[in-house]
């Protein structure tokens, strides 16, 4: 075992070379970030005296951050929760290396599933997997309260993002595109899938933080209960480009996302979408195949490009889901004129 930090929290962890879910204490420093970007979502949405919910708490690291990192009268409770036996031992004594009351941390060693189902509901619900979540929305659903926020984790991002359309078919009922678009048209592939199941329970799930990263896609959810407000949200579903169905609306809360810079540190991946946050589109053009598509010769920095087009009165921002990209309520053929005076 090996002692690291993380944030404010520390943790003994296998020395592992490879990560893998045979790994009997699960822990993916990789995925820092998504555990740094939780902390900020919650410690940026109003609510307080939350009841949180870990059912695939592996290392318990993310539960750790929060109660060392969340602010005052954020946490009432965290309940960690992993079916292996070990993991749940080394949570217990990952708790006890960061000096965690009792009365903040229960610990349980059970399915995921059971663990939720048989619980009276939570406020916050974490759903990070190895591979798809499909396995454990249903019982998320059920169990998150009104109002409270969901935050789903996919990895399987080759059925997703289109290497294996079939796939992403049956598990996520919508067919991907494989080009420059596919993270974001995989991320909304998705949020719809979710909010499908939520529909089944009469909760609208309304994406408020996401975003596609690495190996990954995350979002965030807030649930709130009521029949017209499903409506609402499926007249948000729709094709796109020969993809789809998917969610057409806006991926993230611009308010929400204000809130969260502020409180960062120069994270990029924010600050890029805080500026991409303010445009409600869906998609984005990646500059080198627009200009090889319109055949507009050499292709300019994208800082003139952006400039050019906010010159016209349009929105304009680097997008986050690919590099030499930007986001834009610009039509193509005004993009193309843009591109040709520069």
């Amino acid at each position: 075992m090996a002692l690291i930090t993380e944030g404010k929290a520390k943790l003994n962890i296998s020395k592992a070379k490879v990560v893998s879910r045979r790994m009997p204490v699960f822990y993916n420093p990789v995925m820092e970030l998504n555990r740094t970007i939780s902390v900020l979502v919650l410690n940026s949405a109003p609510k307080r005296n939350m009841q949180i919910a870990l059912p695939l708490a592996g290392s318990g690291i993310r539960g750790i951050r929060f109660l060392k990192e969340l602010r005052r009268g954020k946490v009432k409770s965290i309940s960690f929760n992993d079916y292996d036996v070990e993991a749940a031992e080394a949570i217990r004594g990952n708790l006890r290396l960061n000096n965690i009351p009792e009365k903040k941390a229960n610990v349980s060693n059970h399915d995921a599933n059971l663990f939720l189902l048989n619980s009276s509901g939570f406020d916050y619900i974490d759903i990070d997997p190895f591979g798809s979540p499909n396995p454990y929305l249903d019982s998320t659903v059920k169990r998150i309260s009104r109002g409270g926020i969901i935050a789903v984790t996919a990895t399987d991002t080759s059925a997703l993002s289109g290497t294996y359309p079939k796939a992403c078919l049956r598990k996520y009922w919508a067919l991907p595109l494989r080009n420059e678009l596919m993270h974001e048209i995989g991320l909304r592939i998705l949020i719809r899938k979710c909010q499908l199941i939520g529909a089944q329970f009469d909760k609208s799930l309304l994406p408020v933080f996401s975003y596609s990263k690495d190996h990954y896609m995350r979002i965030f959810f807030k649930c709130k209960k009521g029949k017209e407000r499903v409506d609402r949200s499926m007249k948000q579903h729709g094709c796109y480009s020969e993809s789809g169905p998917m969610w057409l609306g806006r991926l993230w809360d611009e308010e929400l996302v204000s809130r969260m810079h502020k409180s960062s540190s120069g994270i990029r991946l924010l600050e890029t979408i805080r500026s991409e946050s303010k445009i409600d589109t869906v998609g984005f053009y990646h500059i080198p195949s627009f200009v090889k598509r319109n055949r507009l010769g050499k292709m300019p920095k994208q800082d003139r490009i952006i400039s050019g087009i906010r010159k016209k009165g349009y929105k304009a921002s680097l997008t986050h889901f690919k590099e030499n990209s930007l986001r834009s309520d610009i039509s193509e053929k005004k993009l193309a004129g843009i591109i040709k005076k520069l």
